[in-house]
Formats: C-alpha cells, structure tokens, sequence
C-alpha cells in the first residue's frame, strides 16, 4: 500500500507542476502580448510563434527532469528484482546442496521415527493386550475345543506328511482366497455388472470394460508367479521353518499369541514392503522390474501380483513370509496371514471403494500418480512425507470407511477445473 500511495503521490505532483509551469507560460505569453501590442501584424505573429517555442522548450525540460526520478527508480526496481532473484536462485541452490549433504540423516532421522512409533505399537499391544483381547478371548476359548478337534484330525489324516499338509494350508487355502475373491472382481470388471458395484469404481472414465487384451496378458503373468514362483517359495518357506521348530505341530496357537504374531507380521510387511517397492522406484531398477506392474495406471483386484518375478519374489513375497519365518509360527496362523493378505492386496488394488470393506484409495492414487503411497498402512509414508501429495486431494478425503451406499465419489466429488 506504501509503494502505491508514494506513486498516487509523485503523479499528483508531476501533475500540479505541469499547471503552474503551464500559467507561468500563459503569463509569459501575455506579457509578450503587452510588450508587442504596437507591433504591426506580421511582427506579432513572429513574435508569438517565438513565445510558444519556448513554452513548449520549458514544458519539455520539465517533464525530462520530473521523469528523469521515474527512470531512475524504474532502474533501481529493476536491480532489486534482479538482485532478488539472484538470492532465491542462491538459496534454492544452496537449500538443494544442504539436501543433497543432508539425505542420509534425514533419512536416518525418519529411520529412527519409525523404529520410535512402531516400538511404540508394541509395548502399547503388549501393556493392554489382555485388556483388549479379553472378550474374544472367551469365544475362541468356548469355540477352541471344536478347532482343536478339527485340527487334531486334519493333523492324524497327514500323519508323516507334514510337508503335504503344510503345503495344504499355505498354498491351497490362500489360492482359494485369492481367486474366489477375484472370481467377482474379474466377472465386474469384464461385462460391467452388476451396476450397483460399478457405481463404485474410483476412476471412473477407466476399466469400463476392462481392456480384453491387456487383461490376457495379465492373467498368464499372474498364473506364473501364483503358481510358479510362490509354489517354489512356499517350499523354501517349509524347510527354513522345519529347521526351526515344527510348523505342523498337534497344538494350535492360543487366540492371544495368534493375534499378537499377526499384528507382527502386519508390522514387519509394512517395512519390508514400504522400503523394497521404493527401492523397485529408483530409475536404474523401475524401467527394468517395476515399470510392468505400472502399466495399469488404473488397477484392478488380478493385478496385484502381476509383476516381474524378481519383484514379485522380493517385494511380493518377502514382506508376507518374513513374519512367519522369523517367529516360528504354526501353520494354521501363516495360512490365516496369508488368506489376510492376499485379500487386502487384492482389495487396494481392486478399483472399487466398497461398503464396508478397507479403502483402496491409497494405492489406488500410487497407480495413478506413481511417486507417491509406497507403503501399505500408510505409517512410514507419513514418516518420509511420501504421502504429501495425496493429503492434498480429494482420494485423501476419500480414503476412509465406507459406511454407506453413497458413492464417495458423489458425496467428495471431485473438484470442477475452470472452464467446465
């Protein structure tokens, strides 16, 4: 407001000035006037073209002098704009090389964040466990005769063959998870029915129907690493837990320690799965491994373990197996795990933000914009603020329990740009 009052200011001045200049001319004339009225005609006419020549000359010197501090101020903005600029270059530059020399303790310091909250997780899990799980407790105990039964003759039918009946639950049941679910999806997603789950779809100009090519060539990928890759897996996963204990023993897990290494191996697949898929984003590793799962820009449930077999086993794969491996568990837990998270995999990846079921639109938005959401919860993306993006748009205001039948994309539309 300073600059434009100062320059209200200077026009005012240079605006009286140009008057009086102007009646003094005027006054000047006049006297001329008087001196020459003697005059003949032809010596007046001389004599005023003289008087107006130098009205004119000292009305243009005093415009040159009252510009000539316009010019000059008009440089020296120039100068503070160009000295202005140069700074913020200087420091951008100067905040880039500090980030550059920075990277390592920040991404330490983020380290030490996450050790922090999810250390924090678990002594809060352990203190309040038996408060929490007290009720449940009591209806897997009133029920745990009947599982054990079960169990006990499931486990007497594979006498001998625990490889067979460890095969049975980690690979069987899993895969009937995982294509039962699809079953629906693909049956969606291809003839565009039934209508009231395609209402749901989040990106809607997409997948409508689905790509018929695109989804063939998917589906021989997905067979291939289901069957292939995590069949081989599944057998070396065997061996390095029979070298630990016994998977297959004749007692299941009490409610309380199955539900405390499922809250580990949630844990331990949020890190293991957050820092291999950003690993599988640096450039040298992307365009060789990772750029094929990103071919759907817009995902559906099968593709959640379309990928190269190197990533499939080392960003797929691990983070799930790693928690079973590492505490021994029973095989009726690592098939639960496995049944869990095949599940959700295929949920984030779905395209459908449905009813009462998790919302996808985390990764949905990963798909979408590539660089953004590499974790699974979402904890350590919001460490390293790789989520700051998505907080500022209208997936983040989506992204939350669906407890009713409203579309979120009707109740949060999305933004209208201008101009439509």
């Amino acid at each position: 407001m300073h600059w434009i009052t100062a320059l209200t200011g200077l026009r005012c001045g240079f605006n009286l000035h140009l008057d009086l200049t102007w009646t003094a001319g005027k006054k000047h004339t006049e006297q001329e006037e008087v001196s020459f009225s003697g005059l003949g005609s032809a010596d007046r006419e001389s004599a005023s073209e003289k008087s107006l020549a130098v009205v004119n000359k000292l009305l243009l010197s005093r415009a040159a002098e009252q510009q000539r501090p316009v010019r000059d101020c008009e440089q020296r903005a120039d100068m503070s704009v160009e000295t202005a600029a140069s700074g913020a270059r200087e420091a951008e530059e100067s905040r880039g090389s500090s980030g550059r020399q920075e990277g390592p303790g920040g991404l330490w310091d983020s380290v030490k964040k996450a050790g922090f909250v999810i250390g924090s997780g678990i002594l809060f899990l352990a203190a309040f466990g038996n408060s929490l799980t007290w009720h449940l407790q009591r209806f897997w105990g009133a029920s745990g005769d009947f599982w054990q039964n079960l169990w006990t003759k499931l486990y007497v039918a594979y006498e001998g063959h625990d490889a067979s009946l460890f095969f049975l639950g980690t690979m069987l049941v899993p895969t009937l998870a995982f294509w039962g679910s699809n079953a629906l999806l693909l049956w969606v997603d291809i003839t565009g029915t039934p209508s009231f789950i395609t209402r749901y779809r989040i990106q809607l100009d997409k997948n409508n129907p689905v790509d018929p090519a695109k989804l063939r060539q998917a589906l021989k990928c997905v067979l291939f690493n289901h069957v292939v890759i995590s069949g081989a897996m599944t057998v070396v996963v065997y061996y390095l837990m029979s070298w630990r204990g016994n998977p297959c023993g004749p007692e299941l897990p009490t409610f309380h320690w199955a539900l405390m290494e499922l809250a580990a191996f949630a844990i331990l697949e949020e890190i293991f799965f957050y820092y291999s898929h950003r690993l599988f984003h640096h450039p040298s590793l992307y365009k060789h491994y990772h750029k094929q799962h990103h071919d759907w820009t817009a995902p559906i449930g099968i593709v959640s373990i379309y990928a190269h077999p190197l990533e499939h086993v080392i960003s797929n794969l691990l983070p799930v197996v790693s928690g079973p491996v590492l505490l021994g568990s029973h095989v009726s837990t690592t098939s639960m795990w496995y049944c869990v998270a095949l599940v959700s995999t295929t949920i984030s990846h779905c395209g459908y933000h449905l009813p009462f079921l998790p919302s996808p639109e985390f990764h949905d938005f990963h798909h979408l914009r590539f660089n953004q959401c590499f974790g699974v919860f979402g904890i350590l993306d919001r460490l390293h603020s790789t989520d700051s993006k998505f907080r500022q748009t209208k997936q983040y205001e989506r992204h939350t329990l669906l407890t009713s039948f409203t579309p979120l994309n009707e109740s949060i539309p999305d933004t209208q740009k201008k101009g439509q």
